[in-house]
């Protein structure tokens, strides 16, 4: 599903990791550890292609991700720190706009996703009118949208949510893997529910 070998990464002239090399298999989560500055954000980054790296390669089904960008957008689903989402907008428009990167949505596809992200009558409400919690489930419930890509990469994905919200993020994020979907996930939490395939990378151990 993704490959990486001998990954550097550098920023603002300083060198974050060197010799990285990882392989993400259908059915597995791997949990992105190490101590601030690391470089957790800009790994995450790099295989989501959004930089690129200053040595190394990625490949995303096999193919290099250099020559896959054109198909990122329906191949993973990158969710970064931020929520990502437009105050002005509603849960429901956010999600209409951001669900149509992979795949078109139907109103009932948005509103299940909604509620299954526990929005449920707050679909018409602006963003900007939500507490932070309630923005984060907005970002995450592109996860409960139906057929979305089998790649799931996710930065501090459990940022501002309630207990409860924590342990029904696992049991999804546990789900997809269980249903063949792979997981790469920077967090400082400790998984209680994690799939049979879950294994933790310590960044700080690739530090120059």
């Amino acid at each position: 599903m993704l490959e990486a070998e001998a990954l550097a990464c550098e920023r603002d002239q300083r060198q974050l990791f060197r010799r990285l090399s990882l392989r993400l298999q259908p059915g597995d989560m791997l949990q992105v550890c190490g101590p601030n500055g690391c470089g957790k954000t800009s790994l995450l980054r790099l295989l989501a292609g959004l930089a690129r790296p200053a040595a190394g390669d990625i490949r995303l089904h096999g193919a290099f991700l250099a020559s896959h960008r054109d198909r990122l957008p329906g191949s993973l689903l990158w969710i970064g720190h931020a929520a990502g989402i437009k105050g002005l907008l509603t849960p429901q428009e956010n999600l209409s706009w951001l669900g149509a990167l992979h795949i078109p949505l139907s109103r009932a596809g948005i509103g299940q996703a909604l509620e299954s992200a526990g929005l449920r009558g707050f679909e018409d409400t602006p963003c900007h009118m939500l507490s932070a919690g309630q923005q984060r489930r907005v970002a995450l419930a592109r996860l409960h949208l139906p057929n979305p890509p089998a790649l799931w990469i996710l930065d501090e994905p459990f940022t501002a949510l309630d207990q409860q919200g924590v342990e029904q993020l696992e049991r999804h994020l546990a789900g997809h893997c269980a249903r063949g979907g792979g997981v790469v996930l920077t967090s400082h939490h400790h998984l209680t529910h994690r799939p049979a395939a879950y294994r933790r990378l310590d960044l700080g151990q690739y530090a120059p």
